[in-house]
């Protein structure tokens, strides 16, 4: 665990009470990162608000202020939606949760998220030509979790990942790893559309669904789609996924395809914890893992 953001902080002055910091998503993430690095550390002793506070910097009502304004909790029960006992009560009945069948008119917070994508899968021969003949816009966003790296084809949304400040060129890297053959195009302009939908619940509609194309393996797709039937405030285990998609005894392969999947946050692969509601790996970091459930806690919470 590092602090160095906390120690940039440190050597500002505290804003007054009733200023509003960095009132963007971009910015409210920065201090929102480093109060989950400071919770993750010392969950066990749930630290007060005013010690979290005194740690970015900020005062007790700019703290509030952020948090209800970024995930729609106070920092109490953001706190709470981050220990491992939240972890641990979002896996009650993990693996009805898979088996459940949602009727088409269910609406709700808890269900709007993938009510609202509709996905295609392309041939596994698309597959194996590692994106030949694909065109691959891609562009860099603000988001709720920093930035946002999307990929789209004429077909939809192929890819959305996240960069660290000064990552940027790693982050493009690694996605385009995934199908070195295809052409890239950098367009901000064709990607951000996508990026402004996926991250507004006022935009997850129905009948105005996100188109996302999958681009894998045909049990890497069978993955991905068995992780968009995760609701959000719920989660399931790497076991439970592969008992629904045929192998049990697949725990090893399933890791490995929901690491892979290329479409972060709209294929909820953060819902995906131990047995024991342990968060483990997440490919785009621990600490962003922990952002996405405590926002998504707020808002099935709304």
């Amino acid at each position: 665990m590092t602090f160095d953001l906390f120690a940039r902080l440190e050597s500002q002055p505290a804003g007054p009470a009733g200023a509003d910091l960095d009132a963007d998503p971009a910015g409210d993430y920065r201090l929102v990162k480093a109060a989950i690095e400071l919770m993750t550390e010392r969950w066990r002793e749930q630290p007060s608000v005013e010690a979290i506070a005194a740690k970015l910097r900020l005062t007790p009502v700019q703290l509030q202020r952020l948090l209800v304004r970024w995930a729609g909790l106070t920092p109490k029960a953001f706190l709470q939606a981050i220990t491992l006992d939240a972890a641990r009560a979002l896996l009650k009945d993990a693996a009805s949760v898979l088996d459940t069948t949602y009727e088409v008119g269910l609406s709700g917070p808890a269900r709007l998220h993938d009510l609202f994508v509709t996905h295609e899968a392309m041939t596994p021969g698309d597959y194996r030509a590692r994106g030949r003949g694909l065109t691959m816009r891609w562009g860099l966003h603000p988001s709720p979790f920093g930035t946002a790296l999307a990929v789209a084809t004429d077909r939809g949304l192929a890819g959305l990942g996240f960069a660290e400040p000064g990552g940027e060129a790693e982050a493009l890297a690694d996605m385009t790893r995934r199908w070195p053959q295809a052409d890239y195009v950098e367009d901000a302009a064709a990607t951000a559309p996508y990026v402004a939908r996926v991250f507004d619940p006022a935009e997850w509609r129905a009948d105005r669904p996100l188109k996302v194309v999958m681009i894998g393996t045909d049990f890497e797709i069978r993955v991905w789609r068995t992780l968009l039937r995760i609701p959000m405030g719920r989660a399931t285990t790497y076991s439970d996924i592969a008992s629904h998609v045929g192998n049990p005894k697949a725990n090893r392969a399933v890791g490995t395809a929901v690491g892979r999947n290329p479409l972060s946050f709209v294929v909820p692969c953060h819902r995906v914890l131990g047995r024991s509601g342990d968060l483990c790996g997440y490919h785009w970091g621990l600490t962003r893992k922990r952002a996405i459930l405590g926002w998504e806690a707020g808002q099935v919470a709304g």
